[in-house]
């Protein structure tokens, strides 16, 4: 793993969560119990402190960081979708944040809420739990439903169980040259929130 000291700060990674060799942790960060940090992600805890409690999983390229004397908080099961920047933030229990999405320093995003991909949260701004925002700059549009929280819910949790899996069968391979007979299916039981079951 890509973990390395700063300032005599040492990163903690509980025994439990997962980091990708291709991920990059720096400094003053804690991961918490069942944490996935995906490849290219990049948590600095140069400036600040950074504390990802436990279930959240932060996804392939995303950037944390700080301005100088932050702490930036994601607490338990936060969800950060690929390419999302976190920076000097405070991510609530149990939300989403969308791809590519941009969550400025100051910010407060309460619990069980979402923001939609590719949105833009600017400085300072307090989202209420419960609330579905989304644009540049975001703005809440709705109260989020029980049905919708679950669904997001339902999601983390396939993450909580992505380090486990991850630490018992991935490994560094060379590739097939043809596809080997009886391949193996993948299990379809999570789909996109207005998707029916087949």
């Amino acid at each position: 793993m890509a973990i390395y000291s700063f300032d005599r700060f040492i990163p903690v990674v509980h025994p439990t969560a997962y980091v990708h060799p291709q991920a990059t942790v720096i400094g003053d960060v804690f991961i918490g119990r069942d944490v996935y940090i995906g490849p290219g992600a990049r948590i600095r805890g140069d400036w600040g402190r950074i504390i990802i409690k436990d279930g959240c999983n932060v996804q392939e390229n995303c950037v944390i960081h700080m301005f100088p004397g932050v702490t930036v908080i994601l607490e338990e099961m936060a969800h950060i979708g690929h390419g999302a920047m976190i920076h000097g933030a405070q991510i609530g229990r149990n939300v989403l944040i969308g791809m590519n999405t941009v969550v400025m320093d100051e910010v407060e995003i309460g619990d069980d809420s979402i923001i939609g991909a590719m949105s833009f949260v600017p400085q300072g701004m307090t989202i209420p739990s419960r609330s579905l925002a989304v644009g540049n700059p975001a703005q809440v549009i709705k109260k989020l439903t029980d049905e919708m929280i679950a669904w997001k819910t339902q999601g983390t949790e396939l993450y909580m169980k992505l380090p486990r899996q991850m630490h018992e069968t991935c490994l560094e391979v060379e590739p097939l040259l043809e596809p080997e007979p009886n391949r193996p299916e993948h299990p379809t039981d999570y789909f996109p929130l207005k998707k029916t079951r087949r």
